[in-house]
């Protein structure tokens, strides 16, 4: 697989301190064929697993697998043209029952879930989708923003202002989701925002796990995402989630906008 100019891409995946596993996955592709590329664009994947055994390994790969078939497979309509976010509410609703349907089958992976978030980067717009505690930022002018908003009980509780975010961060209940693929659910309670966001050259679109985010700030995240290139900034904030414990899967894929094309 090539990547093309117009980005710069990293990503990366640790184990972190003090886990024997690695429970995160992360997926990039973009299509090696021109014309496909300016159908589809690119996909960009995140998946943090849980469940016993190997459940969580298991559930983050099949999510992101799932994901880049419903994306592969994705019918066109009338001008060649993929619908980014049609695509990305079905390949989340693929990967949910397929995780149900596997842990249904092999009893050692009953309870497996995965969070996600995924993005579609086409003509100058990233459509994109999240579930559970993973996060997406746009890093833009040195700001970090998220994009996302944390499917976790302490979030739910900052939103309903029972904690303020300093209580939520040392929180005994901070790793309780509320939502992920794989709970046992009919459809997957997922965020998919209707809106496009709109790119702009110099912007860094930043995917992480909570392993990262749980220790990194957010300042921290844009400071460094903007004074190198995006290969020594996942080192850097991954060695700082590690310096700093880093008792969970750390994981990380940054992306940087060289050029705009629309």
């Amino acid at each position: 697989m090539r990547i093309r100019s117009d980005v710069e891409v990293a990503n990366i995946s640790d184990v972190g301190c003090e886990r024997s596993g690695n429970e995160d996955y992360f997926l990039y592709y973009e299509p090696d064929d021109d014309v496909e590329f300016e159908h589809r664009g690119r996909l960009v994947v995140i998946a943090d697993g849980m469940g016993g055994r190997n459940g969580g390994e298991v559930a983050s790969h099949l999510a992101a697998e799932v994901i880049r078939d419903v994306y592969l497979r994705a019918g066109s309509n009338g001008n060649g043209q993929i619908d980014p976010r049609s695509v990305l509410i079905e390949g989340f609703q693929q990967a949910h029952q397929a995780i149900l349907s596997m842990a249904s089958i092999e009893y050692e992976l009953r309870g497996m879930g995965t969070t996600c978030c995924a993005a579609i980067l086409k003509n100058g717009l990233m459509y994109y989708a999240h579930v559970g505690d993973s996060r997406i930022y746009l890093i833009r002018d040195g700001v970090a923003v998220p994009l996302t908003e944390d499917h976790s009980l302490v979030a739910r509780m900052v939103r309903d202002g029972i904690l303020t975010e300093e209580q939520a961060k040392n929180h005994d209940n901070r790793n309780i989701l509320t939502a992920a693929l794989g709970i046992d659910s009919e459809s997957v309670a997922g965020d998919f925002p209707t809106e496009p966001q709109e790119l702009m050259a110099g912007d860094v679109i930043a995917m992480c796990t909570d392993g990262l985010h749980g220790l990194v700030s957010d300042e921290e995240i844009a400071s460094t995402t903007s004074h190198q290139s995006m290969r020594e900034a996942c080192k850097e904030l991954v060695g700082w989630a590690k310096v700093r414990g880093g008792p969970d899967n750390i994981t990380m894929q940054l992306v940087k906008v060289e050029q705009v094309k629309r």
